[in-house]
């Protein structure tokens, strides 16, 4: 049985040869979603967008995704989505109970992992990962996502 970094390695070139050729943010997104998920196993696995409302002021707004019905909206700097992107890293959240104003988008939501995507030096997306199980992700999954949604930004 294939390792974790081996499982990513082999995911990073399938999804490379995925969104090569192709320009469009979203089409990527929904492919490299379905890769992640089926690849790995993972209960959610979708993408915020950062996008401004009818008032100008931005949000991350669901995009592409694999898993059950997700939260639509997420404000700057709550839950861990709007703190990683207020952050402009990764979090890792060994258990979600014990995160600072987790936002309860599923309650078997039991570990989460969120990767920002930065273009030019600001975030303009990021990549949500959650898993029905406590203590999923380290820092192996965060280095090897980082290297998938830089793919977004080539």
């Amino acid at each position: 049985m294939e390792n974790k970094s081996e499982k990513y390695r082999q995911l990073l070139k399938e999804a490379t040869s995925l969104v090569s050729g192709e320009s469009d943010l979203i089409a990527n997104m929904a492919n490299l979603a379905a890769l992640v998920h089926e690849t790995m196993g993972f209960w959610w696995t979708g993408f915020y967008i950062v996008r401004q409302d009818k008032d100008g002021v931005e949000q991350l707004v669901l995009g592409p995704f694999r898993g059950p019905v997700a939260c639509t909206r997420i404000a700057f700097g709550r839950g861990v989505c709007g703190t990683a992107w207020q952050r402009m890293e990764t979090i890792i959240v060994p258990d979600v109970e014990q995160f600072p104003g987790h936002i309860a988008c599923s309650s078997e939501s039991r570990s989460e992992i969120v990767v920002p995507i930065l273009k030019d030096g600001k975030v303009i997306a990021v990549l949500d990962i959650d898993s029905r199980h406590l203590n999923r992700f380290d820092n192996t999954d965060a280095h090897h996502l980082e290297a998938l949604v830089a793919l977004l930004t080539v």
